[in-house]
């Protein structure tokens, strides 16, 4: 057996990987979703359900990966893909919650609690201003 954590490390990021590609490639095989389309060309609930998500899945890692595979798969377009993983970066501060709720055994306190709310912040700041430019910025990207 194994027991370097290097190699453990190392083939748990490899593992990681393989999961990854696997689950991008799955969602590139969805094609279109007729039943989400007003969803879909909706850059504000394309936002929220970015939020939902990552919430869920405790991993913005996994939602931009189904994000990314939708756009390749042309079933969701660029603009409401931005909106996505601009949701998906405020949904992972739900993370820093749940740990510091795990650590202060209720509400986070202290030094928890302020880095909670920092974190939190700048990723709503940054969102709140981007959000209004969702369509200049997809322009921009689509032309790099």
């Amino acid at each position: 057996m194994i027991t370097s954590p290097i190699v453990q490390a190392l083939g748990g990021l490899v593992i990681f990987y393989i999961g990854l590609k696997m689950f991008s490639g799955g969602m590139k095989a969805m094609g279109k979703l007729e039943h989400l389309e007003y969803f879909i060309h909706n850059p504000y609930w394309m936002f929220l359900g970015g939020i939902v998500c990552t919430l869920l899945w405790q991993s913005s890692s996994l939602s931009t990966t189904a994000i990314v595979g939708l756009v390749a798969s042309g079933a969701l377009p660029l603009p409401s893909a931005i909106a996505a993983v601009l949701g998906a970066n405020i949904g992972t501060t739900g993370t820093i919650w749940l740990a510091g709720v795990m650590v202060s055994d209720g509400m986070p306190t202290g030094i928890t609690r302020q880095i909670a709310i920092v974190h939190t912040s700048v990723n709503m700041l940054m969102a709140i201003t981007l959000l209004p430019f969702i369509q200049p910025i997809a322009r921009f990207v689509s032309r790099i």
